[in-house]
C-alpha cells in the first residue's frame, strides 16, 4: 500500500517518520506567516496537503504529538481527526491551546501525526433488541476507577 500525497501548496512538506518503527508519521504546519493561538483558542493550521490512498479500506488517523501537549499545552480540538479515504481536500489540523501562554505555530513545525490503520465496512441492519450481557447498559465509570 501507498498513500499518495499531493502538494497543494509548494511550500508544504510531505509527512516522516522520525525513526523507522514510527507507528505516526510527523505532519508539517505549512503557513505563509506564523499563527500564535491565544490561550483557549483554536486555530486551523493549513497542511497544504491532499492524500489519494492506494487502498480505500483504511483510515488516515491524525492524533496530537505528545510534546506539544505536555510541554506546551498545544493539542487538537478534535482529539483525533479521522481523513476518510476517498477525501481529497486539503488537511487541516484544529490546534487548541489548553496552556496559560499564547504559542506560536511556524511555518515547517511539526503539528500532528499521521497513523494509517484498516476499516471494517458492516452492514447497518436495525433490530428490535440487543442480547443481554453481564455488563448491561453500566457505563462512564461502571466497572471503576
Amino acid at each position: 500500500m501507498k498513500l499518495l500525497f499531493h502538494k497543494v501548496r509548494d511550500n508544504a512538506v510531505l509527512p516522516v517518520r522520525a525513526t523507522p518503527d514510527s507507528a505516526g508519521a510527523d505532519l508539517c504546519a505549512c503557513l505563509d506567516a506564523p499563527v500564535t493561538i491565544a490561550p483557549g483558542e483554536t486555530a486551523m493550521i493549513p497542511l497544504g496537503l491532499t492524500c489519494q490512498p492506494t487502498r480505500k479500506d483504511i483510515a488516515l488517523l491524525v492524533f496530537p504529538r505528545s510534546g506539544l501537549a505536555s510541554r506546551h499545552g498545544i493539542t487538537m480540538a478534535n482529539a483525533v481527526g479521522v481523513v476518510d479515504s476517498d477525501y481529497r481536500g486539503e488537511w487541516h489540523v484544529p490546534l487548541h491551546n489548553i496552556s496559560a501562554e499564547p504559542y506560536t505555530i511556524e511555518h515547517g513545525m511539526r503539528i500532528a501525526q499521521l497513523v494509517v490503520t484498516p476499516v471494517l465496512f458492516p452492514e447497518m441492519e436495525e433490530t428490535d433488541a440487543v442480547d443481554e450481557t453481564e455488563r448491561g447498559t453500566g457505563g462512564f465509570g461502571s466497572s471503576g476507577i
